[in-house]
């Protein structure tokens, strides 16, 4: 049995992290892979947890040895997703989600082109402005780039099988659900996953 691969992607600021956070506190049958990064650790970040935290050095050495599924650098750091630990969920039967970029989606989903890509919109420029200004974690010239980049990720919303437009969390969370149930219950999906029984029936 295989599992099923899920990738969500959003420009910062979305609030792709929070809407993960709590899909995976409403989803227990589905495990979330922790990426790579070689930016340092934001207030409350623990690593392991958020990311796996390591130097610059460290994950090119990763790069350079074929160990990340995907990579890229955004904003001036790096960020990757272990090959080793996608491959080991699926072939376990678990259903997986990468919470990556469009770059690394597109990456991913050359080698799994059955994988489910979902995109989170924020509701506005704007908006998105407005969060980022508040986490007031970032310098202004921060923002302004990541602003800029937002404009270029949003041009790859049609890239994605889903987009959820996250205006209201709640609502957001539910289409979320939403999309992760209905793709377990597609037909190729519940032929792989209960083979024994279609065989008798089918």
């Amino acid at each position: 049995m295989t599992g099923q691969l899920f990738i969500v992607s959003a420009p910062s600021g979305a609030g792709k992290t929070t809407l993960v956070r709590l899909l995976r506190d409403n989803d227990p049958a589905l495990d979330v892979s922790v990426s790579h990064c070689t930016r340092a650790p934001r207030s409350g970040e623990q690593d392991g947890r958020e990311y796996h935290f390591v130097g610059v050095a460290e994950f090119l050495a990763q790069v350079a040895a074929g160990g990340f599924l995907e990579w890229a650098e955004v904003h001036g750091n790096y960020y990757g997703t272990a090959r080793s630990g996608v491959e080991a969920a699926l072939l376990g039967g678990r259903d997986l989600l990468l919470e990556i970029d469009w770059q690394g989606a597109q990456q991913v989903r050359r080698l799994f082109p059955e994988a489910i890509g979902i995109f989170i919109l924020p509701p506005s420029l704007a908006e998105l402005e407005r969060r980022l200004s508040a986490r007031a974690t970032d310098s202004a010239d921060t923002i302004r780039r990541r602003l800029v980049a937002a404009r270029e990720e949003l041009r790859h919303a049609g890239d994605f099988d889903y987009v959820i437009i996250n205006d209201d969390l709640q609502r957001a969370l539910h289409d979320l659900l939403a999309v992760t149930r209905a793709a377990r219950l597609r037909y190729a999906t519940q032929c792989r996953r209960h083979s024994t029984l279609f065989a008798t029936m089918i």
